[in-house]
């Protein structure tokens, strides 16, 4: 009888240290904003275009550092599409065969260059799960407060984390006069922080 006692009370112990199913990994409650990062990964977006909806499939690099921002579109063969480079002084854009577009921020110039925005500087913190919601708030993202609405009007999904409790996917949607409903699904599969 006593055997069975110290039995069940070390099985309780052992079941009192797993986490609850579906907690975030410690790593999301310790998650640090890293102002230098690297990714790659995949994105689909979808868009009004001028006669029906459209789609663009492709991939990703992401640069950041302190004051820049470099972020290469390719297709989904790998060919590039499109470097933007964003910083204080403003954001340029270059397409193969294309003259280079200036803009004095990089939101504007990407809206207006591919025809559906990509947003570029609140994709800064956003990548990273972190955000400024509609009130102004800070927002830091976890599998249990996986969603948001943006100061700026973007709604954000978590859908999916990585073992080491970073986004691995992130839906970003808006209404815009532009592009009408957008869809952005980004996937990342390489993650560099220095």
């Amino acid at each position: 009888m006593r055997l069975a006692l110290v039995a069940s009370s070390l099985a309780l112990a052992g079941c009192a240290a797993l986490p609850p199913p579906g907690a975030a990994p410690a790593a999301a409650a310790q998650r640090d904003y890293h102002a230098r990062l690297e990714l790659g990964g995949r994105l689909s977006v979808r868009y009004q275009g001028t006669q029906k909806e459209e789609s663009v499939h492709g991939s990703f690099v992401w640069a950041q550092a302190p004051e820049r921002t470099g972020v290469t579109l390719l297709s989904p063969l790998g060919q590039t599409v499109a470097v933007i480079e964003a910083g204080p002084a403003g954001a340029t854009m270059a397409q193969p065969g294309q003259p280079m577009r200036v803009a004095p921020d990089v939101d504007t110039l990407t809206a207006e260059a591919l025809g559906w925005p990509l947003p570029v500087a609140g994709m800064r913190e956003w990548l990273q799960g972190f955000a400024t919601d509609s009130d102004g708030r800070r927002f830091i993202a976890s599998p249990r407060r996986d969603q948001v609405l943006t100061h700026d009007g973007w709604r954000i999904h978590y859908a999916a984390w990585s073992d080491e409790g970073r986004p691995r996917r992130i839906d970003l949607s808006r209404s815009t006069e532009q592009a009408g409903e957008v869809s952005i699904r980004i996937v990342i599969d390489s993650w560099q922080a220095s």
